[in-house]
């Protein structure tokens, strides 16, 4: 029988784990200076880009990956948040820190009244009341004409920090969006190793139980579905200042499918899968769509090869890399759980 301390993460991570993060840190740092003296500095934003949808993926992978609930209408945070940010620019307010507090906490407070309806649901009932929510909100933005409809939302500016970092420049914009992601990871990080991510986990495995040993489980999902609207919003509104651009179409359900995609190349439950499968599946969309306007079907083909060859995704060859491939084990005994 598992408990508790079973699933307790080390004190201090592997070397070769931390060399590694370091290393990539560094190089994510230098990267735009890299590019510039290769005089490839035009992939700058893509690799903004990037890093924005890496956000998006990590906070589904928060309710997909490690609490169980798969949700066709993640885009719609992002695409709240997307709106809500370029409406305020539109409108000539661009602080930063306001604008970006505004959606993150509008994006919060929708997924409380989403989560408050969708979680007393269960399976494929879950699944299409949250597509059903996003699909609503999408056909709301293509239908209001004051804020583009169908045509979506042009903005002639970006935020402005304040603080001689702004994200008018796209080096300085590439700058807030790495610290966005790091503190996104490592947040994310302290929750799921916290007791909190541990109740989670269990209430993957089984919620029946959770309820039974006196651990209220629906307040729990519905506490890591706002965090998770939380993060998805704050995608948004980067996304709306590197795109300086907003439709209708973040907000359709084939974005959420995207970003479920992306969870699933990256690694299902793994801290920076979500990150990995945004970097492979834009980089693959950027490389085939130069020969075909078909990539889709050869992305296709390379997503059911990760599903059959590596189903723990880009996550588990950085595993292997490091020494730590193996079977994490059943999620923790609830019993081990109550207080």
């Amino acid at each position: 029988m598992s408990t508790l301390s079973h699933q307790a993460p080390q004190n201090a991570p592997p070397l070769t784990q931390t060399l590694g993060v370091f290393v990539i840190l560094v190089l994510a740092l230098f990267m735009p200076y890299l590019l510039d003296k290769l005089g490839l500095d035009y992939y700058l934003g893509s690799l903004t880009k990037m890093m924005i949808y890496g956000i998006a993926a990590c906070s589904l992978n928060l309710i997909l990956g490690y609490a169980g609930l798969v949700s066709f209408g993640h885009a719609a945070y992002v695409g709240v948040g997307a709106y809500a940010v370029g409406i305020l620019i539109s409108q000539g307010h661009v602080n930063a820190w306001i604008d970006i507090s505004f959606a993150v906490l509008l994006c919060a407070f929708f997924a409380f009244l989403m989560g408050f309806i969708c979680l007393r649901t269960r399976g494929v009932y879950f699944i299409m009341i949250t597509l059903a929510f996003a699909q609503m909100l999408y056909y709301l933005s293509n239908s209001i004409k004051a804020f583009g409809g169908d045509e979506g939302l042009s903005i002639k500016s970006r935020l402005d920090f304040g603080i001689q970092l702004s994200s008018k420049s796209d080096v300085h914009l590439y700058f807030v969006v790495l610290a966005f992601l790091v503190l996104s990871l490592f947040l994310i990080h302290r929750i799921m190793n916290s007791k909190f991510g541990q109740v989670i986990k269990a209430i993957k495995d089984d919620d029946v139980r959770v309820d039974s040993i006196g651990i209220h489980a629906f307040k729990y999902k519905l506490a890591i579905f706002v965090i998770a609207g939380a993060l998805g919003g704050l995608a948004g509104a980067l996304m709306v200042n590197q795109q300086k651009y907003v439709s209708p179409n973040l907000l359709h359900w084939t974005q959420s499918g995207t970003l479920m995609v992306m969870v699933i190349l990256g690694g299902v439950g793994t801290l920076s899968g979500g990150l990995w499968g945004a970097l492979l599946l834009l980089t693959l969309e950027s490389v085939i769509s130069e020969y075909t306007l078909h990539w889709q079907f050869y992305v296709g083909w390379i997503l059911l090869a990760v599903i059959l060859l590596a189903p723990k995704g880009l996550a588990s060859l950085s595993a292997l890399w490091s020494g730590r491939l193996k079977d994490p084990g059943p999620a923790p005994q609830v019993e081990a759980i109550k207080p």
